[in-house]
């Protein structure tokens, strides 16, 4: 379905109910099967109504109806977090997604850096009074003959640049995938979610991946990564593709290309349980070229936009993706109060990398002694632990 604005602006918008979609490949099934596929795509549509999507430059509305068999609906991975609950209107969950501040509520911005579209989408889960799930995959593209009006928001380095003009297709003239993807942490292979509360000082993994159909296609690499505490407190952590503090936080890695891992530790900061990751990743055809970093791991994040480089020419989508996590402790719990030092450490970091006033990026290490190193246009300077809180308490 299509509309024009009064900005002269395109919207498509799609809904995809993933419990048909998934389950079904007529293209592979004899004629039998492909019934009884259907049979059961009846029946996923059978449960409620279908969603309605309006979009527009500012934001994507949703209305789920509550009808059928259907309880309940959320964000996926936001059910407790109060900040994005639909509002109810009868038998109906209005959601008004932010396409400006689209970190928000974990909106997941696509930018296609050669034709100048831009995707938003989100997961909706719904459940059922007979303990099921279903979700549904909403979407909005984008086709504006100028930049989107921004918000004042916290801005990434000074040194990172985005095109004027802003998009993305499902296909790629026609013979590539759309990528698409996900984000996720996990705490012993599980995942971990806004709606479950971990520890500080928890072992984690945070994993970013692609679709099994865009897999085979394209390769990923994380240029920057912000943490924040879904207010004003926001620092880096990712920049230019390497670890700010990789005691805290490591390096992201990859066996294929396809699939990258980076392993932390469980923070929180003082006055909220919930923890948002903010990243920027980059989709390459094939694969995308490493960093080298100052700790000798070549991790999966690009260097500076300034220093062009001929790998830049396979660079074909831009991807703003946001994931959450809900961390608590107890009050005398020795590892989270040292988990909640190293934020200090972090700020310090970040009061040094000088990504807000263009000065030389400075990249921290730990050393065995529990020292900080940080690392700076080629000039290390050693600071104490003890002199990093005193630091960043002042």
């Amino acid at each position: 379905m299509r509309f024009e604005s009064r900005l002269n602006a395109k919207y498509d918008f799609s809904v995809n109910k993933d419990i048909a979609y998934g389950f079904c490949n007529p293209h592979k099934m004899a004629i039998l099967k492909l019934i009884i596929c259907l049979s059961f795509i009846h029946m996923a549509v059978g449960k409620g109504s279908e969603a309605q999507i309006q979009c527009g430059p500012d934001y994507m509305k949703v209305i789920v109806p509550i009808d059928g068999d259907r309880k309940i609906s959320y964000l996926d991975q936001l059910k407790e977090y109060s900040p994005c609950q639909p509002v109810m209107e009868g038998d109906a969950a209005t959601y008004m997604l932010d396409l400006q501040d689209y970190h928000k509520c974990a909106v997941t911005r696509v930018l296609n850096k050669i034709t100048g579209k831009r995707t938003y989408y989100h997961k909706i889960v719904i459940e059922t009074l007979s303990g099921g799930r279903e979700t549904v995959t909403v979407r909005c593209v984008v086709t504006n003959k100028r930049a989107l009006s921004r918000r004042a928001v916290e801005p990434f380095p000074l040194d990172f640049s985005e095109p004027e003009v802003l998009d993305i297709t499902r296909y790629e003239e026609g013979r590539a995938p759309e990528p698409i993807l996900g984000a996720v942490v996990k705490q012993n292979g599980k995942q971990v979610s806004g709606e479950i509360s971990v520890s500080p000082g928890t072992p984690l993994s945070m994993e970013i991946f692609l679709d099994n159909s865009s897999a085979p296609v394209y390769g990923l690499l994380v240029s920057y990564m912000h943490v924040t505490d879904t207010g004003k407190q926001q620092e880096t952590i990712i920049f230019n593709g390497c670890s700010i503090d990789p005691y805290l936080f490591d390096n992201f890695q990859t066996n294929d290309g396809d699939n990258l891992t980076a392993k932390f530790r469980a923070f929180k900061f003082p006055d909220t349980t919930y923890v948002q990751f903010k990243g920027t990743v980059t989709v390459c055809l094939d694969k995308c070229q490493g960093v080298q970093c100052s700790n000798g791991v070549t991790a999966y994040g690009r260097k500076r936009r300034s220093i062009a480089t001929n790998a830049d020419s396979n660079k074909v989508y831009e991807v703003s993706l946001t994931t959450f996590i809900k961390v608590d402790y107890l009050d005398g719990d020795k590892e989270a109060e040292d988990v909640f030092g190293l934020i200090k450490n972090l700020k310090v970091a970040n009061q040094l990398l000088g990504d807000r006033n263009g000065t030389p990026a400075t990249v921290a290490e730990h050393t065995q002694d529990n020292q900080l190193v940080l690392q700076q246009s080629g000039v290390k300077k050693v600071v104490r632990s003890a002199s990093i809180s005193n630091m960043a308490d002042q």
